[in-house]
């Protein structure tokens, strides 16, 4: 979850990434839900966690139900300036951040 999170805290503001793209980035390819239990968990992460910026490949809030109210979510991106409409970031492909641009972390050797 560590790498996950350094991932998530390196999403500009404005933008949203997919959890898919960080699986990649985080060298766990086939585990985006893997992400999505990730996100589930921080709330409680410190520093924190800016998961509003983490949606399905499609622009979806498909977490928006675990903030702590049912537009939490879409509150956050839309202070960032970006717009949503129907649980869906418009115009995904503008909005979307690519964290494979950023270098890959290195696993600690044992």
């Amino acid at each position: 979850m560590d790498t996950v999170y350094a991932i998530v805290r390196k999403i500009p503001r404005g933008r949203a990434t997919s959890y898919g793209a960080i699986a990649e980035s985080a060298g766990i390819r086939l585990s985006a839900r893997m992400v999505g239990w990730a996100m589930n968990a921080a709330d409680s992460a410190n520093p924190p966690i800016p998961a509003h910026r983490v949606v399905n490949s499609k622009g979806l809030l498909t977490g928006a139900h675990h903030f702590a109210t049912p537009t939490l979510m879409q509150e956050l991106l839309e202070n960032e300036g970006i717009k949503v409409v129907d649980n869906q970031i418009q115009d995904f492909k503008t909005v979307f951040w690519d964290p494979a641009g950023e270098p890959k972390r290195k696993k600690k050797k044992p």
